[in-house]
């Protein structure tokens, strides 16, 4: 199989000359320094301060798997609005609770500026989400449906995360940043019962830039303990397909950049409809997915300057994966997501 590769990660995203820094990167970038962005509008003019600010997007998103439970956690900042969801999915019974969070221009909750260092938290009547980040590593804190939570996502040793910057759109850049198949340690419970964390495992993403104003994608996540060991898996099309993309594969830490791939499904389908199958596949053989919808946590806003149509599908994916070196992994039933999301932001 061709093999994709990645250069030394950059100290700062943005160069002296005040552009991105763009490829495959070895691991995260020190500082965004979105500051130091040059950024020009379609007119090849130096854009407004305005539009330098309202522009820039980001969002960050946890999924922890259990024998028992999924966990989803996202927060978001669009500039005119910031959002947050916390879903927590019970396998055996197929029931999905989920909390929302709306907050306006700024107010009420904060981003992390780096993908090494930083904090990003949200707060309300809901409860309370905090993502910390230390020398890149990531701890999750969260009370809210009944957990109770301060855990520590941990890699294999060794093990690489997927960075990427990419163009996006005439003049902008989306830095994506996500590592799947982590091991978790600390504390978790459940509606008042602690939850053992031997079998438990996790996958983050870290997204930012000055992405289009109409934006959509499509993506397929898995976190799972396998008979071949920890497996991860993020596959997405729509955002980052400027030159290279953010599909990856990791199997015991190990990571293989994967190509580009195509997704086929019904969107029309409604939330009691939704359990067609999705495919998901590679031109070139080196992926071919089948996933079997079994829930759903969607929303829609339609609000003056911004509109959202997102849905987040939990259930289970079969076929194969071909890595790097040529070899097969088969995939029997293994729980993952799947989103189809359309953003005017």
């Amino acid at each position: 199989m061709q093999t994709l590769t990645s250069v030394t990660a950059p100290a700062s995203l943005i160069n002296a000359d005040g552009f991105p820094n763009f490829g495959h990167f070895d691991g995260p970038v020190n500082q965004l320094a979105t500051e130091q962005f040059r950024y020009f509008n379609s007119m090849d003019k130096p854009a407004s301060r305005w539009s330098k600010h309202f522009d820039y997007k980001q969002f960050q998103f946890v999924s922890i798997v259990t024998p028992h439970y999924v966990i989803g956690v996202a927060l978001a900042d669009i500039r005119y609005l910031g959002s947050a969801f916390c879903y927590l999915y019970d396998i055996q019974n197929n029931t999905l609770l989920e909390s929302t969070w709306l907050k306006p221009l700024g107010v009420g909750y904060k981003m992390s500026a780096s993908p090494m260092q930083g904090v990003a938290s949200i707060s309300g009547g809901k409860g309370t989400i905090e993502f910390g980040i230390v020398d890149g590593g990531w701890r999750v804190g969260l009370q809210a449906l009944g957990i109770e939570a301060d855990l520590h996502l941990q890699p294999e040793p060794l093990s690489l995360p997927m960075a990427v910057c990419i163009p996006t759109g005439y003049n902008g850049w989306t830095y994506t940043q996500k590592h799947n198949g982590l091991q978790v340690k600390g504390q978790l419970i459940i509606n008042h019962e602690p939850q053992p964390l031997q079998r438990v495992t996790a996958g983050y993403d870290f997204s930012a830039g000055y992405m289009r104003r109409e934006t959509s994608w499509r993506w397929a996540s898995i976190n799972s303990l396998t008979a071949q060991g920890s497996l991860g898996l993020n596959l997405a099309a729509g955002v980052n397909e400027t030159g290279c993309n953010e599909n990856v594969f990791w199997l015991n830490g190990e990571r293989h950049l994967l190509g580009a791939v195509r997704f086929e499904f019904a969107r029309q389908l409604s939330k009691e409809t939704s359990a067609q199958p999705w495919q998901i596949y590679s031109d070139n053989g080196q992926i071919e997915l089948t996933f079997i919808p079994r829930n759903c946590r969607q929303q829609k806003l339609n609000l003056w300057l911004i509109k959202s149509n997102f849905r987040q599908y939990l259930g289970h994916f079969s076929g194969y994966i071909i890595d790097n070196f040529g070899h097969k992994h088969l995939i029997n039933n293994v729980l993952g997501l799947t989103e189809d999301h359309f953003a005017r932001w």
